[in-house]
């Protein structure tokens, strides 16, 4: 069916944040046929908190939120207390999740060595600390004001608003852009992709953790998938990110496939035998619940990093 149609077919429900429901097309090849999918919500309340339709694009197979919000009513999506939720119980998972995603791309991030780097979406700053003690120099930008204070009241140079408007980011130049579980956040990601691909220097690279819609979870658990939350747009996968990655002017990505939190921290109760199960089962057209990928200005940036077995040129 057409966006519209599909549209039209969900206007009857009593949904949460319908008055700021937009229809849109796909964001990624611009097609308005869609197939509907999943309809997730919120069993955890009567009536649910939220709840949303997923539809997949007919033309390139790209999951997202449809009816879409529209742009600048997205904060209605999020608690006004960002701060003090980045700054509660996860924040030993989240130091945690950092330094093993760092650590399958060595010897990217390893050390910073005075290069730039750019953390979009850096909330309170608590990867732009960690990124500081590799001796990275670190800038970030969020739009979450209370989260950008707590940062600067850290020492970090964390910045309010959009890149474009902020001097200091808008000059460019970045060795290094991190976007830490942002992606599927944007309600425009080819604009945003773009962006960030003109703040980046010539062998540049850019940094993306998402929820992967290729996911076994996924696959298994449909409406009750935990990357369905309450402020999620889009939802990318091992075969779409490239097509994103390509519109916005990347030149190569590679990808590590993720085995779970877990067993990547050394923390598993797994027999050796099962992690390997696991691992071989993930590593089967990269399943794992969240995708983590290097996007890379330059081509033949892969090569440069010894990273090309996992390359695919965009």
């Amino acid at each position: 069916m057409t966006v519209e149609e599909h549209a039209a077919a969900v206007a009857g429900e009593p949904r949460k944040h319908k008055e700021i429901e937009e229809v849109i097309g796909c964001s990624l090849c611009g097609g308005r046929r869609v197939q509907p999918l999943l309809h997730p919500f919120d069993r955890r309340r009567t009536p649910p908190r939220w709840n949303y339709h997923v539809v997949r694009c007919v033309g390139c197979g790209f999951l997202f939120r449809h009816p879409g919000i529209r742009a600048e009513r997205l904060g209605d999506l999020y608690a006004s207390d960002y701060s003090g939720f980045l700054g509660g119980k996860y924040t030993r998972r989240r130091k945690q999740r950092y330094r093993v995603v760092l650590k399958a791309f060595r010897p990217l991030f390893a050390y910073g060595d005075g290069r730039r780097l750019l953390d979009f979406g850096c909330g309170n700053g608590l990867f732009l600390e960690i990124a500081r003690k590799r001796g990275f120099d670190g800038y970030g930008v969020d739009l979450a004001a209370d989260a950008v204070e707590v940062a600067r009241r850290r020492g970090l140079k964390a910045f309010h608003g959009d890149p474009a408007d902020i001097p200091e980011i808008a000059a460019g130049g970045f060795d290094v852009i991190t976007m830490w579980s942002v992606l599927a956040h944007l309600p425009h990601p080819v604009d945003d992709l773009t962006k960030l691909r003109s703040l980046l220097s010539d062998d540049g690279v850019l940094l993306i953790l998402t929820v992967n819609a290729n996911s076994l979870a996924l696959k298994r658990h449909r409406e009750r998938w935990k990357g369905f939350t309450p402020n999620h747009l889009k939802f990318f996968a091992p075969d779409t990110l490239p097509l994103l990655l390509r519109r916005a002017g990347f030149g190569a990505v590679a990808f590590r496939p993720w085995y779970g939190d877990a067993l990547e921290s050394g923390r598993s109760r797994m027999t050796e035998r099962d992690e390997q199960r696991l691992r071989e089962v993930v590593d089967r057209g990269n399943r794992g619940n969240m995708m983590r990928a290097v996007a890379f200005a330059d081509p033949a940036g892969p090569e440069q990093w010894g990273l090309e077995d996992l390359a695919v040129a965009l």
